[in-house]
């Protein structure tokens, strides 16, 4: 049963504090919803930069809600120069900068909340995991503080173990040659938690360096060593059944952490706030309308979608097109704007190759963005090809598609891995595929015979069922749900109490 509103004087302030890119964004919003939906004043932070992208990409309204008294959008700088680009930031700059420049933001943020009218005080914080930061901020602030980890549990598991890594000699690699002399395939079967048999190309890409200095695994061993301890607890988009391994070597360490996923609208209740989107690009309307009255047949077509961050170059996106014409399967292709990138230049403007449309027809739709969710839950949809970033995988999960398998950098390598080996819903794709790889391989996850294609359909389907069970009344995530509210109501009742320095 969902935790009755909360009574007014009581209510606490949870200010959450997302990662600036879409992946982080997205289950941060949903979170949000939940809370707000059990009677939790909600101040949730967008950066400056992608406070502009949302208002260009859906106006002024994106931010004016009906229904949505109570829940507030507030911005911080990211520390990085200013831009008009409608594009996803460096990754790299932006973890140095958020974490040189947003202590002080959110110092002043929370003074300036504390001080406005009609808004009840800041009582607890729940920052994306990598803007860890912010919990020693709320903790010198007199806050509780919990960080929510936007990724896998197999993903944090073997961030956990970036440490280690490091000290047992693995990383940083030697030189450049242990990227292709089969360093990689080295085992690391004393990490606890990890898919048995997993090796060194298995875990997050960002090992990946023959720099000690690297910022990015500098950035993690900080988030995992200093910050996740301190916390008052880790939250984690995820469900039991699904990365119970995982989870019982992150509570060895991290005892109270919570399993919240899939967060979606089972979780909070489905008509609650449906117009309140959280896409920093617009969505391609044709969508539903395409699958709606393609004629193509329940499961018979493929999405195409490499995420919000993967870059491409143009020969790269001749060589799916291609594939994906040769296959002779009805698809939807989502193409960023941002997506393909030669010479270093953002949308250096890419066009589907000459005669692609005429050898396509009717049965392909390319489009700029588009609702995911409401793709994977169309009857229509019965393959995902994707990147393996984990809002994908979970969705894919959620809405029972097998997965063909292209991972471009970070935890999405270990996604990919759990999903064709541990969980079986997926096929692998090689790094350097070409159109015959493809026509291949979409054509094996499609077929409707025994193979591959159709075991992963088959369990694909069986996690569906397990991922309801996990968000229904009684499940493990939403249990958790309700205990993770009962317990920052309380801490923030208790913190209300006692007062806190500002």
């Amino acid at each position: 049963m969902a935790s009755p509103p909360l009574s007014e004087p009581a209510k606490p302030h949870a200010l959450l504090i997302p990662y600036p890119a879409q992946g982080h964004v997205n289950p941060f919003l949903k979170l949000a919803k939940a809370l707000h939906a059990r009677g939790f004043h909600v101040t949730f932070v967008h950066t400056e930069y992608n406070h502009g992208r949302l208002l260009r990409a859906r106006g002024a309204g994106a931010f004016d809600v009906a229904g949505a008294e109570g829940l507030r959008f507030e911005t911080i700088p990211d520390g990085l120069p200013p831009s008009g680009l409608d594009a996803t930031q460096d990754i790299w700059a932006l973890c140095e900068a958020t974490r040189r420049t947003g202590p002080a933001a959110v110092r002043a943020l929370v003074e300036r909340l504390d001080r406005t009218d009609g808004v009840p005080p800041v009582s607890c914080v729940v920052a994306d995991g990598a803007m860890g930061y912010a919990v020693h901020v709320a903790k010198e602030m007199g806050l509780p503080a919990y960080l929510f980890f936007t990724h896998s549990a197999c993903g944090f598991v073997a961030y956990l173990n970036f440490d280690q890594l490091v000290m047992r000699g693995y990383v940083p690699f030697k030189d450049e040659s242990c990227f292709t002399n089969g360093y990689l395939d080295t085992p690391v079967d004393w990490m606890g938690g990890m898919l048995p048999g997993a090796r060194l190309r298995d875990l997050p890409t960002f090992i990946r360096t023959t720099d000690p200095d690297d910022t990015m695994l500098t950035i993690i061993i900080k988030q995992c060593e200093l910050d996740a301890p301190v916390a008052d607890g880790i939250l984690l988009n995820t469900f039991d059944d699904l990365e119970r391994r995982a989870l019982d070597a992150t509570r060895a360490r991290l005892p109270n952490t919570f399993t919240v996923g899939p967060l979606g609208p089972d979780v909070y209740p489905p008509s609650y706030l449906p117009s309140l989107t959280s896409s920093l690009w617009r969505d391609d309307e044709r969508c539903a309308a395409w699958l709606d009255g393609s004629g193509f047949g329940a499961a018979s077509v493929v999405y195409v979608n490499f995420g919000s961050i993967t870059v491409v170059t143009s020969e790269q996106m001749d060589e799916f097109a291609w594939g994906l014409a040769a296959s002779g399967c009805p698809f939807l292709w989502v193409v960023r704007p941002d997506m393909v990138r030669d010479g270093g230049a953002a949308g250096s403007g890419w066009a589907l190759p000459e005669g692609f449309a005429e050898a396509v027809g009717a049965r392909g739709l390319t489009v700029g963005w588009c609702d995911q969710e409401a793709v994977l839950e169309h009857p229509a949809t019965g393959g995902f090809l994707s990147h393996c970033g984990w809002n994908s995988t979970l969705e894919s999960l959620r809405a029972g598609v097998p997965l063909l398998c292209w991972p471009f950098f970070s935890e999405q390598v270990t996604n990919a891995r759990y999903a064709c080996v541990e969980w079986g819903v997926g096929l692998e794709m090689p790094r350097d595929v070409g159109r015959a790889q493809v026509e291949a391989a979409v054509r094996e996850l499609m077929a409707a015979d025994d193979g591959r294609g159709a075991a992963a359909r088959r369990r694909a389907a069986e996690w569906k069922e397990k991922a309801k069970a996990a968000v229904a009344p009684g499940g493990s995530s939403r249990d958790n749900l309700e205990r993770f509210v009962q317990e920052i109501a309380s801490r923030a009742a208790a913190s209300a109490k006692s007062g806190r320095v500002l």
